[in-house]
């Protein structure tokens, strides 16, 4: 839901009662997210907080080289969903998914890190995007 104080709120699955937040923020806008509970999101977590620069990749998701590999323990598949969350391990890349194109993910495929409900539009933008990503306590 689109706030009046330009703020986009965005739930992602999560395996527990006890979820881990973080705060993307892009072109001036805050995304809240829930993340899963797993080894690789683990590793994740570590990282930050990061701010990258995403690039658009087929018009479908935002991606962006991570500082270092995280663990790829968690299951690896070929499709996504608009609003996914995942890690890449070739990359070492995390990508975000605005758009479905009916494309699969080549191999070794993605791991899902979280998965993102409402307010997806913030990176449906032409070109590169700043997207800063902070652990909220």
């Amino acid at each position: 839901m689109l706030r009046a104080d330009r703020e986009y709120y965005l739930t992602i699955h999560s395996s527990g009662k006890d979820s881990t937040m973080i705060r993307l923020t892009v072109n001036g806008k805050t995304i809240l997210a829930k993340l899963i509970d797993s080894e690789t999101t683990r590793d994740f977590i570590s990282l930050l907080p990061l701010t990258l620069t995403m690039n658009d990749l087929c018009r479908r998701e935002k991606f962006a080289n991570l500082p270092r590999t995280l663990s790829s323990e968690g299951k690896h598949k070929h499709t996504y969903a608009v609003g996914e969350i995942a890690y890449w391990p070739p990359g070492p890349d995390l990508a975000i998914f605005y758009r479905h194109d009916d494309e699969s993910i080549p191999d070794p495929g993605i791991i899902g890190i979280g998965r993102i409900r409402s307010g997806i539009e913030a990176l449906n933008i032409r070109g590169p995007v700043k997207v800063t990503v902070e652990l909220i306590r």
